[in-house]
């Protein structure tokens, strides 16, 4: 497998296999990142798939190639929230499939619905950190803003996680 770098360099030529290479390096956590951005399958593929064909236009405005992941990351959220904001930040679950969902379904489901209390800055955050792995410093550069902002939001988040969704959900949290 050739590097990040190495397929940067090719696909800034216009050799689209190694664009395509270089996305299926990125694909589980692009996916990963707006299946729980999203809730509804068609909606989070619809996204992928423009934040590809995005990514793939202004692969040449990318300035910095040691960035690349950070900016198909922000790339795929504005995809997302451009998703959100046609469906008036209103999202469904079906709820015939919720029967035959398995075990690990149900903790998607239940993590979604955690990181769905969050207010919108407080669930990047999340997602970028505990999700795509991103640390706080590199968080801050992606979204342009202070670090301590983003160390702020996330422990917020988890306050807010921990004082209303978990506790109104019912579930004992062991502080020690």
């Amino acid at each position: 497998m050739e590097s990040v770098k190495v397929l940067l360099k090719k696909a800034k030529k216009g050799d689209g296999e190694a664009f395509v290479a270089l996305v299926q390096q990125y694909e589980d956590v692009l996916y990963r990142m707006a299946s729980r951005m999203l809730t509804n399958d068609e909606d989070v593929a619809d996204a992928m798939q423009e934040e590809i064909l995005s990514a793939y236009e202004r692969l040449h405005t990318l300035k910095n190639d040691a960035y690349f992941n950070t900016w198909i990351c922000k790339i795929l959220i504005n995809q997302c929230n451009s998703v959100l904001n046609k469906h008036n930040h209103f999202s469904t679950i079906d709820v015939d499939v919720l029967p035959e969902q398995l075990h690990d379904d149900f903790q998607k489901l239940e993590l979604e619905d955690a990181l769905n209390s969050l207010n919108k800055d407080y669930k990047i955050a999340f997602i970028l950190y505990y999700i795509v792995g991103l640390n706080s410093k590199e968080i801050g550069a992606f979204l342009k803003e202070p670090e301590g902002n983003i160390k702020s939001r996330l422990s917020r988040g988890k306050t807010l996680l921990r004082n209303n969704y978990y506790k109104s959900e019912g579930v004992f949290i062991n502080e020690n």
